[in-house]
């Protein structure tokens, strides 16, 4: 009868060990802010915001303020990777070629704010985070309006939303972006991309998936409620959360 109890109590070993490994590994999320640009002061707080919505939501969060991750080796460890509010020129070519392979491999890509303000000598970047940064008026009030609430960034949002924030103009605007929220340029001045200005959309790009919101200049967007949601809503579609 031992034997048998023995033979059973190592069958349930075997059986529980072989269930925890076909558990789904946690999620991870690289937050990268290089800038060899302007530098927004509101960068720790919005990496700082990153990391307590992984801790709060299950996806571990790593961050870099330089390019060194972009290896295939580095890279492949990570599900997606945000720029927060990178600037200019942060990547040489072989980074580059690193990252372009690693949304081929179906990862996810998420920019927040001044992410718009960075590579643009490189058209496949352009492509991916959606529009380059044109220009900004000062801050100020406006009025948003969501015009998809099925996206897990944009479900809680109310159907008009008005903020304050740095409002990014945007030239260079790719085809077959799937729009979330548009600003409605009636309500600030400075507006300069007309009736139909985007700022923030996803859509599926190279094999990967990309989000961006133009939001997030401030430090008081990273607390937020709305905002942060939005985000992690961004940041769930990225790593391909369902």
């Amino acid at each position: 009868m031992k034997k048998y109890h023995r033979l059973y109590s190592f069958v349930l070993i075997v059986i529980f060990t072989a269930l925890l490994s076909m558990r789904p590994s946690e999620k991870r999320v690289l937050v990268f802010f290089e800038t060899k640009g302007y530098y927004h002061e509101s960068i720790p707080t919005g990496v700082a915001a990153v990391q307590l919505l992984g801790k709060q939501n299950g996806f571990a969060v790593d961050t870099s303020r330089n390019s060194d991750p972009f290896t295939d080796e580095k890279l492949a460890t990570y599900d997606a990777v945000v720029f927060m509010s990178t600037t200019k020129d942060v990547l040489n070519e072989e980074e580059q070629a690193a990252f372009q392979r690693f949304i081929k491999k179906g990862k996810g890509f998420v920019g927040v704010h001044a992410a718009t303000d960075t590579e643009y000598e490189w058209p496949w970047f352009n492509q991916l985070v959606g529009a380059y940064f044109k220009s900004h008026p000062k801050q100020q009030d406006a009025v948003l309006h969501i015009v998809d609430k099925k996206h897990p960034a944009t479900q809680h949002l109310p159907d008009t939303w008005k903020r304050w924030d740095e409002w990014y103009n945007f030239k260079d605007i790719q085809p077959g972006l799937k729009v979330l929220i548009t600003l409605d340029e009636s309500s600030y001045t400075g507006g300069e991309n007309g009736a139909n200005h985007p700022i923030s959309w996803y859509h599926s790009f190279d094999g990967g998936r990309a989000f961006y919101t133009g939001l997030g200049h401030t430090h008081e967007s990273y607390a937020d409620p709305l905002f942060l949601k939005h985000l992690l809503g961004g940041i769930n579609y990225a790593i391909g959360k369902k």
